[in-house]
């Protein structure tokens, strides 16, 4: 077998087959999922930001607020939800709800806990972003079918991108969730 180019070793047909390459015997970037995921990651959040500059949040305070379209919940379990450390949850209400884009509050069935929701001001910055999403995904999905689409999120919810079992608990220490 010639060398690739580049001048590394060639690699076999399986190699390539588990990795999801084609069966041309050589791997490439393209031919790694791993770095195409990350390719075509970085350019849907390179979009994704773009768009939500209109809406004056980031990708984060979006995912928040939709979140929270669901319903109010108490603060732990929103930071449950999202799988991010306490503090970091507190910096992210405090920049929303200083725009005035969700409201904290004490529970009156116990004072210990801080319930969240979603304010007016957040339903309709959520609505515009929303939106600005959607035209987003068009365009980055525009040859995949329905069906492709529908299959392609089956996929990607099932991908693992913690570390096993690192997120499982909320008291997991030395965790970035």
């Amino acid at each position: 077998m010639a060398p690739r180019r580049g001048g590394t070793a060639p690699t076999t047909s399986a190699a390539a087959h588990s990795s999801g390459g084609d069966d041309s015997g050589t791997v490439g970037p393209e031919s790694r999922l791993s770095l195409l995921l990350a390719r075509h990651g970085g350019t849907a959040d390179a979009r994704i930001r773009e768009a939500l500059t209109t809406s004056g949040v980031t990708p984060r305070h979006a995912v928040v607020l939709m979140h929270l379209d669901g319903g109010q919940f108490s603060q732990r379990d929103l930071g449950a939800r999202l799988g991010v450390d306490p503090s970091v949850l507190v910096a992210l209400l405090n920049a929303l709800e200083d725009r005035d884009l969700v409201r904290r509050r004490r529970d009156p069935a116990d004072r210990r806990r801080h319930i969240v929701e979603i304010t007016e001001a957040g339903a309709a910055a959520m609505t515009k972003f929303d939106a600005a999403i959607a035209r987003v995904e068009e365009e980055l999905f525009a040859d995949l079918t329905v069906q492709e689409r529908g299959a392609l999120h089956s996929l990607l919810a099932r991908v693992r991108t913690t570390q096993a079992g690192a997120c499982a608990t909320a008291t997991a220490p030395d965790t970035d969730c």
